[in-house]
Formats: structure tokens, C-alpha cells, sequence
């Protein structure tokens, strides 16, 4: 912080600048729109990604051509419509989630969407639903609890195939991962992660920080190798 910018005013920009991009790159349809509606009248947990993170996802599934996405925490299916549309009509997102009343909040925001015909929505424990998986994905994307982080970096290194993308949301914790508080299982979750992730074989990997409406965090992208 420069001595002429006072205390929160980095924070207000950084806020400012988000929602500026948002307006131009990453509006949102009436059907977002109206997600968010419904997520607040559900007393959904406010931790989705917003526009602008919605529509990196979108890009970065674009980019690669994905026509088979896996993501792990649906949540009410924010996430899941960007990356759903950015698959051609036959393309396949199944998405897993451990709350039954989130997946069913979610599979009725995919219908909304006109995206049901290529979202599986399955309800369970991520990693029994990994596991029993045996087919390969062109992208998969963590934005679910991030103490088994690390085990599910070794389940998205099975089921990627080459040149596949890892994305992995919440991997800086507003700096706590740097020195993870005691009784912080999330930030040690994403520490380990991300040392595991930078000495994996598997993957080419970097980290983006990221500061803005949400604050401070960071997403981690991995290419399959």
C-alpha cells in the first residue's frame, strides 16, 4: 500500500475493477441471475465463483476443446452452467456434490438452463464417486472441501487424459497457506495440495492469484502431461 492510499481503499478498487470487467466481459443472463435469487431464498452458502471467475472457466474449457468436464462441488450449479455451455450439444459435464438438497437446488438450475441433456448431477462423497469413475475427462475442476484436496489431485491425475486441465479453486486462502493455522484443516488442505501439485510428475502447473469481490485467493491450473 502507497502512504497516499489509505486503509481499504486497495480493497474497494480491487472491487471496483471486478465488477468494471464483469459489466464488459462476464454479464450475466437472467437465468444466473436468477440462480442467485433462488440460492438466497434457499440460504445456499455464498461461496460460488462469480461471473468473471465463471467465465475463465468457460474460456479455459473453450481453449481445449472440452467435450467431457468433471467437477467436484456443485454447489447450486453456478459453476457447472458456465462450463456446461462452453461443451458442444453432446458434450458431458457430470458434476458431484455430498449435500443431497444442494444437488437437487443444482439439478433444477441446470433445467432452468437448458442444460440438463448433458449434466449428470451425482450425490455422494467426492471421493467414493471418483473412484468408481473409470473413464477420462478433458478438464477437471475442485471447488469443494479443500482438506482432501490432495486426494483428489491423485483421482484427477487417473481420470485426465494428456493435455487435460486441472483446475483447482480456494488454493490461497487469503494467504494462509503460506503458514497454515493449527485448526485451518482448509488451508493445510491446499498447502499440501499445491506443494503435491508443484512436485507431481504428472502436471505442468501454476498458480494465478487472485484478488477481487471475493477477496483474496488464488486458482491453480495443471496441464495433464
Amino acid at each position: 500500500m502507497t502512504d497516499d492510499m489509505a486503509p481499504g481503499t486497495g480493497q474497494i478498487l480491487f472491487q471496483a475493477i471486478d465488477a468494471f470487467i464483469d459489466g464488459l466481459f462476464a454479464s450475466e443472463d437472467p437465468v444466473l441471475e436468477n440462480l442467485h435469487r433462488r440460492a438466497a431464498e434457499a440460504g445456499l452458502p455464498e461461496i460460488a465463483v462469480t461471473s468473471g471467475q465463471g467465465k475463465l472457466l468457460y474460456l479455459f474449457a473453450k481453449m481445449i476443446g472440452a467435450r467431457r468436464i468433471l467437477e467436484v462441488g456443485t454447489l447450486g450449479g453456478y459453476s457447472g452452467i458456465w462450463l456446461a455451455r462452453a461443451m458442444p450439444e453432446d458434450g458431458e459435464l457430470i458434476t458431484l456434490e455430498l449435500d443431497r438438497k444442494h444437488a437437487d437446488f443444482a439439478r433444477r438450475s441446470f433445467e432452468e438452463a437448458g442444460l440438463m441433456h448433458k449434466v449428470c448431477v451425482l450425490n455422494g462423497m467426492a471421493l467414493d464417486l471418483m473412484s468408481a469413475i473409470d473413464t477420462q475427462f478433458d478438464l477437471v475442476f475442485l471447488d469443494a472441501n479443500k482438506d482432501q484436496y490432495p486426494e483428489y489431485l491423485i483421482e484427477s491425475a487417473r481420470l485426465l487424459r494428456p493435455g487435460g486441465l486441472l483446475l483447482a479453486d480456494n488454493v490461497v486462502r487469503k494467504g494462509a497457506v503460506l503458514d497454515p493455522p493449527a485448526q485451518d484443516m482448509m488451508a493445510i488442505g491446499a498447502a499440501r495440495f499445491l506443494e503435491a501439485l508443484s512436485a507431481s510428475a504428472d502436471f505442468e502447473s501454476i498458480v494465478l492469484q487472485q484478488v477481487g469481490i471475493k477477496g483474496h485467493d488464488g486458482l491453480a491450473v495443471a496441464l495433464r502431461l
